[in-house]
C-alpha cells in the first residue's frame, strides 16, 4: 500500500500463518533457547502444559503479515520503535495466526514534509480468537 492509502480507523487483516512445531523449535533454539520453547518434555510438565513460541517469534510473524498485507511495495523505510508490546496468551505449535492492524494516525511530519508517519496497532489472534500479541508501532515513509 502507498502511504496515501492509509487512514485513521482503517483496519487491515492478513493471515493465517500456520506455525509448525519444527519452525517454533528452530527459532527458539537459535534465538530464545529457554526450556519452555525448546524442550517438549519439560514444557509438557511446565505451567503452560506444552511448548510455547517465543514472543519474539510472534513479533516476527506479525511483521511478515504486515509486510505482505500493507508494507510491501510501499514507501516505508524504517521504524523508530514500538510504544508497547504484550503477549496476553501463548502461541503454540499448530496455531493459525491472523493479523488485525488498525491505523491510529497517518500524517506528514510537521517539520519534514517529505516524511510520512504511520502509527498503528497490531494484534495477532489464534484460531480460537484469543489475542496473542498486541503492540503499537510507528512506521516511517519516504514521500520524496
Amino acid at each position: 500500500m502507498r502511504f496515501a492509502e492509509f487512514q485513521a480507523g482503517q483496519v487491515i487483516e492478513a493471515g493465517p500463518y500456520l506455525l509448525s512445531e519444527s519452525d517454533l523449535l528452530a527459532f527458539a533454539r537459535e534465538w530464545d533457547p529457554q526450556w519452555f520453547h525448546t524442550d517438549p518434555d519439560a514444557a509438557a510438565r511446565g505451567r503452560f502444559g506444552g511448548l510455547i513460541a517465543s514472543g519474539w517469534q510472534t513479533c516476527g510473524i506479525a511483521m511478515r503479515l504486515a509486510v505482505q498485507a500493507a508494507l510491501e511495495g510501499s514507501e516505508s523505510f524504517a521504524s523508530p520503535g514500538v510504544e508497547k508490546i504484550r503477549w496476553p496468551h501463548p502461541v503454540r505449535p499448530g496455531d493459525a495466526l491472523r493479523l488485525r492492524a488498525t491505523i491510529i494516525e497517518a500524517r506528514r511530519s510537521r517539520t519534514q514534509g517529505s516524511l510520512g508517519i504511520l502509527r498503528w496497532r497490531w494484534q495477532l489472534f489464534n484460531q480460537h480468537h484469543k489475542e496473542v500479541l498486541d503492540l503499537e508501532a510507528t512506521s516511517l515513509f519516504d514521500l520524496g
